[in-house]
């Protein structure tokens, strides 16, 4: 079967050999799923500032997992990764095809930012953010870069950005070369999850009708 092209791991078609993971991989047999008795997952945290997007930190630091494991017997991964000093919104799984639908550009899934940045962009520099910029030698363009508000004061600035590479390190980056750092970066929605009744710390089931989204 594996020979024939029969069997796919995570989307893709399988090789012999190959080694794969039940409780983490979704594996398919002419398109159907292989049930392996594991339950399927989906959390949707809110991961505070100070915490890893890992399974593990070998610096004895805190990660997602750490905010779930006392309620989630299961096995899940992050999906992607959100910077140390970022919060907002990360999706756990053990599902491996929906992280994969996720995660992988060429389904073009966005995910949308606040950001506070030190000082106002001017005209200029905001017309330079939605134009993108090089980072790792590969151009980045913002689906979106719109102003929200000044804090109070005026000093300061809110903006909204929606981004679809996810890079790291990507939206802090882009304000820093106009000269205006970001100084707290929030993902406020992934694709079309999003939900403003969580507090950092806190997660919750993804709806049915969510995992279908």
């Amino acid at each position: 079967m594996i020979r024939d092209g029969r069997v796919t791991v995570n989307g893709r078609v399988a090789g012999l050999g190959e080694r794969v993971d039940a409780a983490a991989d979704s594996i398919k047999i002419d398109g159907r799923r292989v049930k392996t008795g594991t339950r399927l997952r989906y959390i949707l945290l809110y991961k505070p500032d100070g915490v890893m997007t890992t399974t593990e930190d070998p610096e004895g630091r805190p990660t997602v997992i750490d905010l779930v494991r006392a309620r989630v017997s299961e096995r899940v991964f992050p999906v992607g990764r959100l910077d140390y000093h970022s919060e907002g919104l990360v999706l756990l799984t053990n599902d491996g095809e929906l992280a994969l639908r996720v995660s992988h550009p060429r389904y073009g899934v966005l995910r949308e930012y606040r950001a506070k940045v030190r000082g106002v962009p001017s005209e200029a520099a905001a017309a330079q953010l939605a134009r993108g910029t090089y980072i790792d030698d590969q151009r980045v363009v913002p689906h979106e870069v719109a102003f929200l508000r000044t804090t109070r004061g005026g000093t300061n600035s809110w903006w909204k950005v929606v981004v679809g590479e996810g890079r790291t390190h990507e939206v802090r980056e882009m304000f820093r070369r106009v000269g205006h750092p970001v100084q707290r970066l929030v993902r406020t929605a992934i694709g079309p999850l999003r939900d403003e009744g969580l507090k950092a710390g806190t997660w919750r089931e993804l709806e049915p009708a969510e995992v279908e989204l």
